[in-house]
């Protein structure tokens, strides 16, 4: 096998991960032996997420060391932060705003058929609280809306007539189709079937 040397002096080095479990860890060593569960002495029960976020910003090597990482691996990573769950705002956000957001991802792929996709704000709030179900975080994005938009993506190309594809809650909710539009705002009927039916 061939070795290539490389210069790390500026290359910064980020390693990030779910550790399932870790918050146990940190709390044994936060509240100490004969205390169940996290803040067993208050009455007051916190919401279990805020809970898990407080105790993972805690987290030291030593924690890291007991979750099962080698002392070698976490002696070469100087500094140990966490992350708070992103909430349904911030997951509005990763949908709509970056550069290659995923709705404008998918608003470039019906363009190139000559169709607009318009996503409703309720549409991106169910997307959100749907994310948020799953316990997946920004990644269960891109599942949503792929199963969404995967029988409208195969429909669209052999439907010339249709210039815009409107995704709304019950789409998202109820797995709904789509609403499409052709000129003038005129709905058009998904399949032949149900032209059959409403003629």
């Amino acid at each position: 096998q061939e070795y290539i040397q490389l210069d790390t002096t500026n290359i910064l080095f980020i390693c990030g991960g779910a550790f399932a479990g870790l918050e146990e860890t940190i709390g044994r060593r936060i509240q100490g032996p004969g205390r169940m569960g996290f803040g067993a002495a208050s009455a007051k029960r916190p919401d279990p997420e805020q809970q898990k976020a407080a105790l993972l910003r805690q987290v030291t090597s030593d924690d890291l060391m007991k979750y099962g990482l080698i002392p070698e691996f976490v002696g070469r990573l100087p500094v140990a932060v966490s992350v708070d769950p992103l909430d349904k705002q911030a997951l509005v956000r990763i949908l709509t705003e970056p550069r290659n957001a995923l709705v404008k991802q998918y608003q470039r792929l019906f363009g190139l058929d000559n169709v607009e996709l318009v996503f409703t704000p309720e549409a991106l709030q169910a997307i959100a609280d749907e994310a948020t179900k799953l316990r997946t975080g920004a990644r269960g994005l891109r599942t949503i809306l792929e199963s969404v938009l995967l029988d409208v993506m195969y429909e669209i190309p052999s439907r010339p007539e249709v210039t815009k594809c409107i995704v709304n809650a019950d789409t998202i909710l109820r797995r709904s189709q789509p609403v499409l539009l052709a000129g003038g705002e005129r709905a058009v009927l998904w399949n032949l079937d149900e032209q059959r039916e409403i003629a």
